[in-house]
C-alpha cells in the first residue's frame, strides 16, 4: 500500500511563511495551527527566506507610506486582538448554553 502524499499550494505555503517571516511567530506554533510538520514548514521558510534574499530590494519608503503602513500593521494587530476576544466570548456562551441545557434537563 503507498503512501498518500498531501499537496500544497503555493498560496497557501506563502501564507503559512507570512505567519513565521512577517509576523514573528515560531514554527511550531504555526506548524501546530495549521496542522503540517515543522520539518515541513521550516523547509518552506527556508525556501522563502532565500527567494527574498535574492530580490532586488525594493525602494525605500517614504515617510507617509511608512506611517500607513505602520498605521495598517497596528490595525491589523488590534483586528486580531479583537477577534481573539470575540471569540473567547462565544466560547464561554457556547459552555453556558451548554450548562443551561444540561440544567433544564
Amino acid at each position: 500500500m503507498g503512501s498518500t502524499r498531501r499537496s500544497y499550494t503555493a498560496e497557501y505555503k506563502a501564507q503559512s511563511t507570512s505567519y513565521v517571516i512577517d509576523d514573528g511567530r515560531s514554527i511550531a506554533d504555526v506548524a501546530r495551527n495549521i496542522g503540517v510538520h515543522e520539518i515541513t514548514l521550516g523547509k518552506w521558510v527556508k525556501m522563502e527566506r532565500q527567494e527574498r534574499e535574492s530580490q532586488p530590494a525594493a525602494e525605500p519608503l517614504e515617510d507617509d507610506e511608512r506611517r500607513e503602513l505602520v498605521r495598517l500593521r497596528q490595525q491589523a494587530k488590534d483586528d486580531k486582538a479583537k477577534i481573539n476576544e470575540l471569540q473567547m466570548q462565544v466560547d464561554f456562551a457556547k459552555k453556558v448554553a451548554t450548562w443551561f441545557a444540561k440544567d433544564q434537563q
